[in-house]
């Protein structure tokens, strides 16, 4: 396809499109981005496949409605737990405790061992579904696509119960996160 059709497809449809993507996402720039995102990928679609796209409209529909979808869950998974400043630290921090093994001060084995038990009892205060999530990928290093088949699931359910598991598991280390900090 030539450069003048992908453009003329672009002029097209991108106006419905813009004001379909800001009625669904509040943050202006955001629905530009996703716009501009989507707009891309369709151009890149075109140019890779050989046999171009039959419905245009409802192809970027549907992309743009994914994008959506995953600029809300960002968006959700960015807002826990944040109720101040020290929140942007949080994951770094904990990350940095649990693997880091070149501190072998007294303070900071007991540091380490306080963040392993809490995350043992985030652990432990999931349903074993979800438990599973986390041991297949994280301790077994299976893939997603391979825990879900073993479990017999589909990959989004399994991404599901993995997702709620690293909410509650990040909610658990956030509160002794919050604890150490304030002492």
């Amino acid at each position: 396809m030539k450069d003048k059709e992908i453009d003329d497809i672009i002029r097209e449809n991108s106006s419905w499109l813009r004001a379909f993507v800001r009625r669904k996402v509040r943050n202006r720039d955001d629905a530009d981005d996703i716009v501009q995102d989507t707009l891309y990928q369709l151009i890149r679609t075109i140019k890779v496949l050989e046999n171009p796209i039959g419905h245009v409209s409802s192809w970027l529909y549907t992309v743009a409605h994914n994008l959506i979808i995953n600029h809300s869950k960002r968006n959700r998974e960015e807002a826990i737990g944040q109720t101040d400043d020290n929140n942007e630290n949080f994951m770094t921090e904990i990350s940095e405790i649990l693997i880091a093994d070149d501190n072998e001060s007294p303070d900071f084995k007991i540091l380490r061992s306080m963040v392993w038990k809490e995350f043992d009892k985030a652990l432990t205060e999931l349903p074993q579904e979800q438990r599973e999530a986390i041991e297949m990928t994280e301790i077994q290093g299976l893939s997603v696509k391979e825990s879900a088949e073993k479990l017999g699931i589909s990959q989004n359910t399994f991404l599901s119960r993995k997702h709620y598991t690293v909410v509650h598991i990040r909610k658990r280390l956030y509160s002794l996160y919050q604890e150490l900090i304030n002492k």
